[in-house]
């Protein structure tokens, strides 16, 4: 059973736009008759016209609204100039009541079009049911899922449109939650490098645990693709680097690496380039995301760590591409860890801890207990000292400097940085990036 409906009044042919009142009334008493107690989240879409009042078509559908008692409280009209800011409105109702399953009831010429904008700004963790607005006049048509299947038929250059009538609308959005802000390292030169680590300040993620800088999105979770973008947009406009040269790992939660210019592996949790301004980057959201940097081969790489990875020895992997790929010297490469989960906070079961205790004993806190803390960032260290790294060119403030406020516990810093750990699934992202300068 759908919990919303989606009423398309936007751009309804001529022979309906006569009789726009009678349809709504005729789809709102299905809705009310056929739906069982409570009633689902009815909401009406249609067009705002340019220079119009903002409520002038809502004003105009009132008569055909007064008297639907029992979806009253349930019931919006959203008025906007296109579909894409429309649609999204309603994308911003739908999860702030955490609703996944929407019927949608539109024209049938709207049909393909309209699931490209649902492509585009929802994920496959929302379930759409189409029907005809003409024919959804009976709890038979309403009740029956309609397989999603159907090839799309829009031609290619309508697709376009949609893709840039959403880009447009999404770069139009004010940031949230404050300014971009990147953490910085003094370790990299600067002369030589453009880095830093995000934060979850000004993007326009919206939804509380991926508000408002994320930079993943995945099907499970609900920031589609083109929101990751636009975050990822401004990022590069605010720091100054070509988002159509950024590479961001593959995550496997192992210690596979790829060679910017060489066949790309299905996926790697390490990356290394020794190519002018293309930005390599790996995420974190509890993981470290751990940066490389050579000044004297001028060669760097991102890694992505998390407990799996830094027991298989993801940073080393990264750190001999470096070497055996661009001639690099071990004792020249800096190495910096970005913002993680911390051992005040993380938690490993037993059996994981063990491999922690073997690397070094002070990796683990309450050995004994089923759930023991885990220090990854130590672990990281040991095993880059371990593999020649000089100890004063890795840059851990949480040991090294506190100064420098980069390397802060994720779960503990709520304000500056996502953590899946504290956040559960629907948890945003943050990254650490990495480029060598023209």
């Amino acid at each position: 059973m759908a919990e919303a409906v989606l009423i398309d009044l936007f751009s309804l042919p001529a022979n309906l736009q006569n009789n726009i009142q009678g349809l709504l009334c005729n789809t709102l008493e299905t809705i009310e008759k056929c739906f069982s107690i409570p009633a689902p989240f009815v909401y009406v879409m249609c067009c705002q016209r340019q220079g119009s009042e903002r409520n002038g078509e809502q004003e105009s559908l009132l008569p055909a609204l007064r008297d639907f008692q029992s979806l009253k409280k349930r019931l919006e009209v959203v008025c906007a100039l296109t579909t894409a800011a429309a649609l999204y409105t309603i994308k911003q109702r739908l999860d702030e009541k955490d609703l996944s399953i929407i019927k949608v009831i539109l024209p049938t010429i709207r049909k393909d079009l309209m699931k490209v904008y649902i492509d585009h700004l929802f994920t496959a963790v929302y379930q759409f049911e189409f029907e005809d607005l003409q024919v959804a006049s009976d709890c038979e048509n309403l009740q029956i899922a309609e397989p999603q299947s159907e090839e799309q038929t829009l031609p290619t250059q309508d697709v376009a449109l949609i893709r840039s009538e959403i880009q447009m609308y999404l770069e139009s959005l004010p940031s949230l939650k404050g300014e971009l802000t990147i953490l910085r390292s003094s370790l990299i030169p600067d002369d030589i490098f453009l880095h830093g680590f995000t934060t979850r300040t000004g993007g326009i993620s919206y939804i509380p645990t991926l508000s408002s800088c994320n930079l993943f999105s995945s099907s499970k979770r609900r920031d589609p693709q083109v929101v990751v973008k636009e975050n990822l947009r401004r990022l590069a406009n605010t720091v100054g680097f070509n988002p159509e040269t950024f590479h961001k790992v593959k995550i496997d939660h192992a210690n596979a690496v790829c060679i910017m210019g060489k066949t790309e592996p299905d996926s790697y949790d390490g990356i290394v380039t020794n190519q002018k301004g293309v930005t390599i980057a790996a995420p974190g959201a509890d993981c470290i995301p751990v940066l490389f940097a050579d000044p004297v081969r001028k060669a760097c790489g991102a890694a992505h760590s998390g407990w799996k990875g830094t027991l298989l020895g993801v940073s080393m992997a990264t750190v001999n591409a470096m070497v055996s790929e661009y001639g690099c010297n071990v004792k020249d490469i800096l190495v910096v860890l970005g913002p993680s989960v911390g051992p005040c906070c993380y938690k490993l079961p037993h059996e994981s801890a063990k491999e922690f205790h073997r690397i070094d004993p002070k990796c683990v806190r309450l050995f004994d207990s089923a759930n023991p803390y885990i220090d990854i960032r130590r672990a990281t260290r040991i095993l880059l000292e371990s593999g020649g790294i000089l100890p004063e060119n890795i840059q851990d403030d949480s040991v090294t400097d506190q100064n420098q406020n980069i390397t802060f516990c994720t779960a503990c810093h709520p304000d500056k940085f996502y953590s899946h750990f504290r956040d559960g699934t629907n948890f945003g992202t943050q990254i650490g990036f990495i480029s060598i300068k023209d």
